[in-house]
């Protein structure tokens, strides 16, 4: 009986010693206005000993652990917590809970740009759209015609962006640039872009006010990214009424290829549609492009390449030749692009990148030859180093590479040639800040200079965005833009500066469960556009830099593919009021590419019967 007290002394003795040597932990936790927070996480980091928060945010929990601990506290929709420290001060704890920014609901960065691809937040415009839109026919300008910001120009084919020239628009591949995007043509005639809808996998078309990543652009930028990696071999078949495409890909370890070929001819479309040109070879074009990957331990190399080969020969109506103007065209064209992107230590990302472009165009103008050589290159580096969740920098160096030669025959004068060379260096540098779930500012900087105009210029660049609700927001960008004059001029005269343009976007966006609603105002202003005062450019033209003029408008867009089953459709309206004073124009005035009024209606109706279930 003795023994049985004695052992029933001992047991509460250790209890109490156990109790008397544990430490109780206590707080309260709020959200970042003081409103409390029930349901919180709170534990010690690596031990069962924790608890939750009560309807008014406070909790309590004994521990037996001792010394310096991390005391943690999650929440869904917010911020991990994490405080180190000796447990016996973590007694009437206040802990404060920021929102988390990588949520869903997040505001986003989207004055002027139209995003798309899995990875966007906010999609308007697919890759597949670009094959399943009528008006497109499987070329990237024409679907993103159907956007607002847009002119469609019916005997051009390329991108006219609010009231700038084709030219304004520079569009980049995996980051690099394209130099010669569009096949050659002649007046009268559309063009298209070179390039396949296949091998992309994401969109980004910048109507005004971009990153200070890009530049020598004007008005826009298209950036088109190829696809990381294929989700499987496949083989792409397309035929059109004028040609047609096939693309195979293929799959190894930690390597990839897709290629793809096209042949178009318009022989068969113009028998049918007669126009006002007397064709003699009407055009054809055959292009080939290819896409390697290869996955390495914390990085990805993508090499793209693209030839094309094009060709045509027609005689045009002219008010001063009764016979017209036999014109003939001959066009070869060769793309490269490297790129590689790594994670490296410390939430650092590097990415980096080459581009090489060869263009020979060969012109017959009745008597006339014109032989036009263009050798491009363009090489980057950029580091982005991602500080938390709420703070990223972006910054690199870049430089542009051009050489142009034109070689000139006529039976009337001696053969001669011109042309240019130009080195542009660059410097960007950009910081994304994120406030709150509704409130984010993005701020940059870019720098240029110019070795052919011996001009430097800085161009500042700013884009705020304010969430006004669960599914809208209202966004602001700011930005100064500088481009070089195009070839057609430096070929002539290299005596000027880079023509600037200023642009001020306010954005409104609605986003909700498949309808997406944008509205978007903008004023551009132009200045140090270049003159001259002869009908076209010419070796003897008298040029400056004394153009000016503005582009203001609205922009109006709701696409959805909620409200009806199997039906997908958008109305994109914009209007525009634009005028120049630029080139030959003895005064300002609304320039022939300008349209005041754009309206464009898409719908889309899957039948799903007529899917294909099988892939070759």
């Amino acid at each position: 009986m003795n023994m049985t007290k004695s052992l029933l002394t001992i047991l509460i003795l250790l209890i109490s010693l156990q109790l008397s040597a544990q430490t109780t932990i206590t707080g309260f936790v709020t959200d970042t206005k003081n409103n409390p927070i029930e349901g919180a996480n709170v534990y010690l980091e690596g031990t069962y000993d924790g608890n939750t928060t009560d309807v008014k945010g406070q909790f309590t929990f004994a521990t037996s652990e001792s010394g310096t601990q991390r005391l943690i506290v999650s929440f869904v929709s917010y911020e991990r917590y994490q405080m180190t420290n000796d447990v016996s001060t973590l007694q009437n704890l206040k802990i404060t809970l920021r929102d988390d920014v990588n949520t869903l609901d997040t505001v986003v960065l989207s004055a002027g740009t139209f995003s798309a691809g899995d990875n966007s937040k906010v999609s308007v415009l697919k890759p597949l759209d670009v094959v399943t839109t009528a008006s497109a026919l499987g070329d990237f300008v024409g679907a993103l015609q159907t956007l607002p910001g847009t002119t469609t120009v019916a005997e051009d084919g390329r991108l006219f962006v609010r009231g700038g020239e084709a030219e304004e628009t520079q569009i980049f591949i995996d980051g690099i640039r394209v130099f010669t995007p569009y096949t050659p043509t002649t007046n009268n005639s559309p063009t298209r872009g070179r390039y396949s809808p296949f091998l992309f996998d994401g969109i980004t078309f910048s109507t005004g006010g971009y990153s200070a990543e890009y530049g020598q652009a004007l008005s826009s930028v298209l950036l088109l990214n190829t696809i990381d990696e294929p989700d499987q071999e496949k083989t792409d078949i397309g035929i059109m009424t004028v040609g047609a495409t096939l693309g195979n890909t293929q799959k190894w370890d930690s390597n990839s290829l897709s290629v793809n070929a096209s042949y178009i001819n318009l022989d068969p479309y113009l028998a049918l549609f007669k126009d006002r040109n007397q064709w003699i070879k009407p055009f054809q074009s055959g292009s080939g492009e290819a896409v390697y990957r290869h996955q390495t331990n914390n990085g990805l190399l993508k090499a793209y390449t693209a030839f094309d080969a094009s060709k045509f020969e027609l005689i045009q109506e002219d008010i001063n030749d009764p016979e017209g103007i036999r014109f003939k065209l001959n066009n070869n064209n060769v793309y490269f692009n490297s790129s590689y992107q790594a994670q490296l230590k410390k939430s650092w990302t590097l990415s980096s990148g080459f581009s090489y472009t060869q263009a020979q165009t060969n012109s017959n103008i009745n008597t006339r030859v014109i032989e036009a050589t263009e050798n491009s290159l363009h090489a980057k580096f950029k580091l982005r180093k991602k500080f938390s969740n709420r703070y990223k920098l972006n910054f690199g160096v870049e430089y542009f590479a051009t050489r142009f030669n034109e070689a000139y025959q006529d039976t009337m004068v001696s053969p001669f040639d011109y042309g240019y060379d130009n080195g542009i260096s660059a410097v960007f540098g950009e910081a994304d800040l994120i406030f709150s779930r509704q409130l984010a500012l993005k701020i940059g900087l870019r720098g240029e200079y110019s070795e052919l105009l011996d001009e430097t210029t800085i161009s500042p660049r700013l884009s705020v965005a304010y969430k006004t609700g669960k599914r809208s927001q209202l966004s602001l960008a700011y930005g100064d833009f500088y481009q070089n004059p195009n070839s057609a001029i430096l070929k002539f005269e290299q005596q000027l500066k880079a023509e600037h343009a200023q642009h001020y976007i306010l954005n409104y966006q609605y986003n909700n469960d498949g309808r997406i609603f944008r509205a978007e105002t903008y004023i551009k202003n132009y200045s140090n556009l270049v003159k001259y005062e002869t009908a076209f450019t010419r070796l003897d033209s008298d040029y400056n830099n004394q153009g000016m003029g503005y582009a203001k408008g609205l922009d109006l867009f709701y696409r959805d593919n909620k409200s009806f089953k199997n039906l997908d459709y958008w109305v994109s309206y914009s209007f525009l009021d634009t005028e120049r004073d630029y080139r030959n124009y003895p005064m300002a005035a609304q320039p022939n590419f300008a349209n005041s009024h754009n309206l464009s209606l898409v719908g889309k109706y899957w039948i799903d019967d007529w899917k294909s279930r099988d892939r070759l």
